[in-house]
């Protein structure tokens, strides 16, 4: 009895140092991410582009949907983490602009 329990206490420290390395590139690919959309919001603030893009932000719920279908995933789900991520997306690119207009005033 104690050989399985030791096994599985062995196997559940495994998966869980998978999802802790997940995890760990999770956040990597989030930060570099938003490295990228600062830039753009920069990029829109410099040019008085509109900080969010609604009909680009539906063409990419679509493609996520799509992609986490195909991935087993919930598309509903990856629909909720894209919507809540380029919410904060928007919010960073209005703020880019609104130090813009201050600094230019």
């Amino acid at each position: 009895m104690s050989t399985n329990m030791d096994s599985a206490r062995a196997r559940l420290l495994e998966l869980r140092a998978s999802i802790d390395n997940l995890d760990a590139a999770l956040i990597h690919v989030l930060a570099e991410r938003f490295r990228c959309t600062k830039a753009v919001g920069k990029l829109k603030a410099e040019n008085n582009m509109p900080p969010a893009d609604p009909a680009r932000e539906q063409q990419q719920i679509a493609r996520l949907r799509r992609l986490a279908d195909e991935a087993n995933l919930d598309p509903d789900f990856a629909e909720k983490i894209l919507t809540f991520i380029a919410r904060e997306v928007i919010r960073h690119h209005e703020a880019i602009a609104a130090a813009g207009r201050e600094a230019n005033a």
